[in-house]
């Protein structure tokens, strides 16, 4: 039996971001699951504040140098690459100087404008990276609201992908938020194989995409969902238990959940 394959799509990774929980989590449990026996990447956008010279990122020429279009627009896909050499991890970097040079996740007090365009770019550029290093997932776990849109992009934008037909997708739900809803055209510049008039007017139909429509948008288009934090917005949590997906509830030690975790893999790809 060949090895499982993990694509991990997170918001942030200490150290090259700040220690939070979902930071923390996409640091040690990607490690835990390759050790386990399973076959991992790891993707995060390359915000312009991770210092490259001293996080020793540099680029991958072969993966880079395509344009993603966005409303309209193209935007240079630059990969980036740095290891985790205790963990034996590489962690792979989206970057466009549009939407990360000089910039964080979120800016304190606010959210950026076009945090909506900065998000699907880099779902896309994760997308894309995937199918350049033919590397075919069996599990996707998404960590973070900047993660969101990846299920819709797997089960509709990349549904007949031979890289993504066949990938389970999993969400982990944390304790977190944002303030500032996605721009009233969000919808529209989701546009994408798979993702046409039908697609968009039913999330247009949604309402304002603030935090807690794009999370139930993400649970929608999962196939399991993780309760990585203790307390997870009850909507949410109300909405999970009433969906189809598959559940794995919080615990709060990192061992056991992790043993838990593996399991639920197997589980949702079995």
């Amino acid at each position: 039996m060949s090895q499982k394959k993990i694509l991990y799509i997170t918001q942030e990774i200490y150290p090259y971001l700040d220690e939070t929980p979902i930071s923390n989590t996409s640091r040690y449990l990607p490690q835990a699951i390759q050790e386990k026996g399973k076959e991992i990447r790891a993707f995060m956008p390359k915000y312009g504040t991770i210092n490259e010279r001293r996080n020793q990122l540099h680029e991958v020429i072969r993966l880079s140098g395509m344009n993603l279009i966005i409303d309209d627009s193209d935007h240079s896909l630059i990969i980036k690459v740095a290891s985790i050499q205790s963990a034996r991890m590489q962690v792979y970097f989206i970057d466009n100087d549009d939407y990360f040079l000089n910039r964080e996740l979120l800016k304190e007090g606010e959210e950026y404008d076009d945090n909506d365009e900065r998000s699907i770019f880099f779902i896309r550029g994760v997308m894309e990276t995937i199918k350049k290093l033919r590397w075919v997932p069996d599990v996707v776990h998404c960590h973070g609201w900047f993660s969101a849109l990846a299920p819709l992009y797997i089960k509709k934008g990349y549904a007949d992908d031979p890289c993504f037909k066949n990938s389970k997708v999993i969400c982990s739900l944390y304790d977190e938020s944002f303030t500032k809803p996605f721009q009233e055209d969000f919808a529209d510049k989701l546009r994408f194989e798979g993702i046409g008039d039908a697609e968009v007017k039913a999330i247009k139909s949604r309402g304002t995409m603030d935090y807690t429509h794009l999370m139930k948008l993400a649970i929608d288009y999962s196939d399991g969902i993780i309760f990585g934090s203790e307390t997870v917005d009850p909507e949410l949590t109300r909405y999970v238990q009433e969906s189809a997906a598959a559940q794995l509830p919080y615990q709060a030690d990192f061992d056991t959940f992790t043993e838990e975790i593996n399991r639920f893999y197997d589980q949702i790809d079995a």
